[in-house]
């Protein structure tokens, strides 16, 4: 079967393709200035390489290059109870299949949001239709319906001890994952795009829209931290290289989210500026 994907997110899709893609029609994403663009994993194949490479003991990155859609890494976390891939890229290929099979395979997969589910469906099925999880509130985006998806809602436990957790704000099922074993035992959280890394590397932002630049409401950005407040973590990795706040990160979020409200709701004043 051929495996299509928008070329500007890297989603797959089922073989009846749309006019465009509803996911980069809508207005957090985008659509190229000459129009849908529709690539299949066999073209990409001949072009694109993944490399996986461990960034901190049983968490695994995967890099595509060049890069497929957003441009998103996958993160591969390693359990004793099995494997679980979070924002899984939009491509594999025979190689990257069996170093991941090396790794222990994947038990699981799950995503932050709709921008970065790539292929989960075909990876589950390479791997024996393991489940895909997929928020209840991101159900209209789903491009590629099938039996491996589990819905959920709030919260999730998709291997024993690595939890799901619902914040909304980018997509209103937008997650995080937490992972206590992360951080030499401190906790970790992978965030995808629901929390972005800023690039000073010590604080992080939260939009509707990266591209277009639109913001989130104070509401939104403080449900977001109601969200994450009861998780035990010291580190975040967000879903782009380097995107990471390697110690403090709860602190971290807890500033920026207060400097952005600051800032949003002009109780936060440039001193330069003339009144």
């Amino acid at each position: 079967m051929t495996i299509w994907l928008c070329a500007t997110c890297g989603v797959e899709f089922e073989a009846e393709l749309p006019p465009e893609c509803p996911i980069c029609a809508d207005e957090r994403q985008y659509l190229p200035v000459g129009g849908q663009i529709w690539i299949t994993l066999d073209a990409l194949q001949s072009t694109r390489k993944a490399t996986v490479q461990e960034i901190e003991p049983d968490l695994y990155v995967i890099t595509v290059s060049p890069s497929v859609g957003i441009g998103h890494r996958g993160l591969l976390v390693r359990t004793e109870q099995g494997n679980l891939l979070f924002d899984p890229p939009g491509y594999f290929d025979d190689d990257l299949l069996a170093t991941l099979r090396e790794l222990g395979g994947i038990a699981a997969i799950a995503s932050s949001h709709p921008h970065l589910t790539g292929l989960s469906i075909s990876l589950s099925h390479r791997f024996g239709n393991i489940p895909v999880w997929v928020n209840g509130d991101n159900r209209r985006w789903v491009m590629r319906p099938d039996p491996v998806i589990q819905f959920w809602l709030d919260e999730a436990e998709p291997l024993p001890g690595l939890k799901l957790v619902q914040c909304g704000g980018h997509f209103a099922g937008s997650a995080v994952l937490h992972w206590p074993g992360g951080a030499g035992g401190k906790g970790a959280i992978l965030t995808g795009d629901t929390i972005g890394v800023n690039t000073d590397r010590a604080t992080v932002t939260f939009l509707r829209s990266f591209p277009n630049r639109i913001p989130l409401p104070e509401r939104s950005v403080r449900k977001i931290v109601r969200a994450i407040e009861p998780l035990a973590f010291d580190r975040l990795y967000d879903g782009f290289s380097p995107g990471l706040i390697a110690e403090g990160a709860k602190e971290s979020i807890r500033y920026s989210a207060a400097r952005y409200i600051g800032w949003i709701s002009d109780a936060i004043r440039d001193p330069d500026e003339r009144v």
